[in-house]
């Protein structure tokens, strides 16, 4: 550290008030090493400003720049500090990018506070390009128009900025133009879905129409071939006649599967939920199976407890339908339970069976369309498998769970969750509940069928003429009243859509007003809508779809009979 000057020591002595020799030796000690530390003190500042990573300046509003450290040099490209000592004049005109307008508006608003912070803007380099920089500028309090300023490169921040600007404008016009994209790709989705939905609706319309027309001539081929099967034809012809018979109830099925699923899919069912006693509603499948049971060799026992239930009659009988030709279908020997039991506030209806039963890890996939299990030859396979997707498919309408349990080798269960009632139900006739009767109600008993299809007139004519019945046929009102001879028949089976927009519904509350008698009629009819069956229970009337399956329509007839005899 160098020593003070002479001329340095005797300022200072001459500040203390030192300046005799006996002062000055008195106190010289002390005074050296007060100005040692102020030395260390000076030269610490200067390293700093001389080696600062930012640049320093030093200026007087009056006269322009005084001092400058290297930093401020280098970011203005020049090597020497002194070259960047300029005037206010050269200021404006070397320094500032924004020129002397820049220049004016920095100096009034430090005369007017004490200092100017954060403060971005742009310097001149030498070789012509520009720095981004922020200042901090600090006015002097005790001297006129003195300014120490320190500037930071913020170069690399601008740009910085600048490109995550540029980037976040190429992503909103990316997210834009993907934006549009999308939006022309799904107003081109919903074209396609509108025109989808329209061949939906004109394929479900097609299938409907076509359904019905397949359906009548179906219907006449099983009334004919049921005729023919309680005959006491030779053994060969009997074989051909239950072959046609299963080939003509497989075909059937498969209608019938096909318009309820296409239905369904469609949302075109609603529940008409009711309270029904748990007999109206099993008592009627029970008489349907048991001769189809007994057919495969089976026993079906049927177990009704005194409980009352609140669902859509059809539906759930729908549901149990299947349960119960399926179990008829896969089971090869033993028998099959129709039953019930509590679980709560549910009652839950059940079918067992002794068949081969299904394996845990295929318990999920039999509600699959169109699945099969074990399936190995075509000559093997009953029905499409659509018979359980109908059944998920009417369960979450109605919000009932279905259950199943099986074991491989020993049979399965399959039961359905229905809410019990507490209030008393009502006697649906259209729910016929079968009684204990004795012998055949049938023989000798006189009925109207009236239907537009003559084909379906014949066919109905020869079954039930066949199980003893006196059948007068008619195509419509005219020609009923003019078969019957002012004498009323003990019951009518009517077609429900018949020629001319007139329904059968509409001559059974005829011929019963013109009788004035509360004839009997069973509604027979391919249309299953929901306007259909809304007119059948306002008059009040058991309905069966085409094609019409012979063992219910005489479980249908005979306990219609029986009441009416009872």
């Amino acid at each position: 550290m160098a020593r003070p000057s002479d001329e340095q020591q005797k300022a200072m002595a001459g500040l203390l008030g030192l300046g005799s020799h006996s002062a000055r030796k008195s106190h010289y000690p002390e005074l050296l090493t007060r100005l040692e530390e102020l030395e260390t003190e000076r030269n610490r500042y200067k390293w700093l400003f001389e080696h600062a990573v930012h640049g320093i300046f030093q200026a007087s509003l009056h006269e322009g720049l005084r001092a400058a450290n290297p930093a401020l040099a280098r970011m203005l490209g020049y090597d020497d500090p002194q070259d960047v000592l300029w005037s206010l004049t050269d200021m404006a005109s070397h320094l500032f990018v924004g020129g002397e307008a820049e220049l004016l508006r920095i100096r009034e608003v430090l005369r007017e506070g004490p200092g100017l912070f954060g403060y971005v803007t742009r310097l001149r380099r030498k070789d012509g390009s520009h720095v981004d920089v922020l200042m901090n500028l600090l006015l002097k309090p005790d001297e006129d128009g003195l300014v120490e300023g320190f500037v930071a490169d913020i170069t690399e921040r601008i740009q910085a900025q600048q490109r995550l600007q540029t980037l976040n404008e190429e992503l909103e016009q990316r997210v834009a133009t993907r934006t549009q994209e999308l939006q022309t790709l799904n107003q081109q989705l919903c074209e396609a879905r509108d025109v989808a939905q329209a061949a939906n609706l004109s394929k479900d319309k097609y299938l409907a129409a076509a359904s019905h027309d397949l359906l009548q001539p179906l219907n006449a081929a099983r009334l004919l071939i049921s005729a023919l099967r309680e005959r006491g034809l030779p053994e060969a012809e009997q074989l051909l006649v239950e072959r046609t018979h299963q080939a003509l109830e497989g075909a059937e099925d498969l209608l019938t599967d096909l318009l309820d699923i296409s239905k369904l899919d469609q949302a075109a069912i609603k529940p008409d939920v009711d309270v029904y006693r748990l007999d109206e509603l099993l008592a009627p499948l029970a008489s349907e199976f048991q001769p189809v049971a007994a057919a495969a060799g089976l026993n079906l026992r049927v177990r009704i407890p005194a409980y009352s239930v609140n669902t859509d009659f059809r539906l759930l009988t729908r549901i149990l339908r299947n349960f119960l030709s399926n179990a008829c279908r896969y089971t090869e020997r033993g028998g099959i339970l129709l039953g019930a039991r509590r679980r709560g506030e549910v009652l839950a209806l059940e079918v067992w069976d002794t068949g081969r039963g299904i394996a845990a890890d295929q318990l999920q996939s039999i509600f699959l369309e169109f699945n099969q299990l074990d399936v190995g030859r075509a000559a093997d396979r009953k029905g499409v498998g659509l018979g359980l997707a109908i059944v998920e498919r009417i369960a979450a309408m109605l919000g009932y769970a279905v259950r199943v349990r099986s074991q491989p080798g020993r049979g399965s269960v399959f039961s359905i969750d229905v809410p019990l009632s507490r209030q008393a139900p009502v006697v649906s006739s259209a729910a016929v509940v079968l009684q204990a009767g004795a012998g055949n109600p049938l023989p000798g008993r006189r009925l109207l069928v009236l239907d537009n299809e003559l084909s379906i007139l014949h066919s109905m004519a020869s079954l039930l003429g066949q199980w003893g019945c006196e059948v007068l046929t008619a195509t419509d009102q005219a020609v009923a009243l003019t078969a019957l001879q002012g004498q009323a028949p003990e019951l009518i089976l009517a077609d429900f859509h018949l020629d001319h927009g007139v329904t059968g519904c509409q001559v059974v509350q005829h011929l019963r007003e013109h009788f004035a008698q509360p004839i009997p009629a069973v509604m027979i009819t391919a249309d299953r809508s929901d306007q259909c069956r809304r007119e059948m229970q306002a008059l009040g009337a058991p309905l069966l779809n085409k094609p019409v399956k012979p063992g219910k329509l005489r479980a249908v007839l005979s306990q219609l009979l029986r009441v009416e005899t009872g």
